[in-house]
């Protein structure tokens, strides 16, 4: 299929007819074209690029459609950036974060592009893109895993603003002039900015009775973890895009800090392989080691804070069949 990328429309402006390509390009690096009508089937249709100052809009008329981001072909230096989806025609299926939204014709929604994902048209429709670098948002502690592929029905602040404001621009595009599509490309900014404040301020509401969605995904990333010695509140923080402070917010109606959740669920590894029985028998150094721990002073400190004896005495105890030490863990 032919591409006209870079043709001249305007200062600004740019269009191909390779869908596939042009997303890839212009959206984010990496993305995997996987059309459902045939394995060597494209897309047709059109993508228009617009510049607004670094915000870029893409307009895109294809179907049907999908273009898949894999772990494993997400590049080192796909940068920081965020993508908001706004269908003018037909339904777009997205997909990231353990969740999916079918987003309809009017409807927004969020896409953290440095992670997995999938955007899916299964007919031919109309999708507005804006791709915009992370940095612009000024909201560096925002948990984007909790507010990715999620339809948003415009009602009220930002959200309303957007879909009646996206249309001029994708209209006037190739008419406006570099200095003033930077200055459009800051007011898109501060209401993307003010949409994704307004989403983090209803998920950041004090954990109920139900676990937070966000609290969750940390438990589990903890428990995958659990044998890195790196593991801290800093670095769980940094993995799911929020601040320490939110993280321990998170953690007040678990009843214990994260240090401490760490500290007990590897002492709890530990503590399952050491009453092991088997023909095998590690040294307890090596268990510790195993789960995190540096050094064996602090391991055994913190073994006999939780379970009241030592590593050794509980190996012993547990060989001797004796009352009050646990496998399952």
């Amino acid at each position: 299929m032919s591409t006209r990328s870079g043709t001249a429309v305007s200062p600004g402006t740019e269009t191909s007819t390779d869908v596939e390509a042009a997303f890839s390009r212009w959206l984010t690096p990496v993305v995997e074209p996987t059309d459902p009508t045939g394995p060597d089937a494209r897309a047709h249709g059109a993508v228009t690029l617009h510049h607004f100052g670094y915000v870029r809009m893409l307009t895109c008329e294809a179907g049907p459609l999908r273009l898949v981001r894999s772990p494993r072909s997400a590049p080192r230096d796909a940068g920081d950036a965020v993508a908001l989806l706004a269908p003018r025609q037909g339904t777009v299926r997205l997909a990231q974060d353990g969740r999916g939204a079918a987003v309809e014709s009017g409807e927004l929604a969020l896409t953290d592009l440095r992670r997995a994902f999938s955007i899916e048209q299964r007919e031919r429709g109309r999708l507005l893109v804006l791709r915009l670098p992370l940095h612009a948002l000024h909201l560096p502690a925002v948990p984007l895993r909790s507010l990715t592929a999620r339809a948003v029905t415009p009602s009220e602040g930002a959200a309303a603003l957007l879909p009646a404001l996206l249309p001029q621009l994708e209209t006037a595009g190739s008419r406006v002039p570099p200095v003033l599509g930077e200055r459009l490309g800051g007011v898109v900014a501060d209401l993307v900015a003010g949409l994704v404040e307004d989403l983090a301020a209803d998920a950041e509401g004090p954990p109920g009775p139900d676990r937070h969605p966000l609290l969750v995904t940390i438990l589990e990333y903890i428990e995958a973890h659990l044998g890195d010695p790196e593991l801290s509140a800093e670095r769980i923080a940094a993995a799911h895009l929020i601040s320490v402070r939110y993280l321990h917010r998170l953690f007040e109606a678990e009843g214990v800090t994260v240090g401490r959740l760490i500290q007990r669920r590897r002492v709890e590894k530990c503590a399952h392989e050491l009453a092991r029985r088997s023909r095998v028998t590690p040294s307890i150094a090596v268990v510790a080691s195993r789960w995190g721990f540096r050094s064996a002073s602090h391991f055994s400190r913190a073994f006999k804070s939780v379970h009241g004896h030592s590593p050794q005495e509980w190996r012993r105890l547990a060989g001797a069949g004796a009352e009050g030490w646990v496998t399952g863990v």
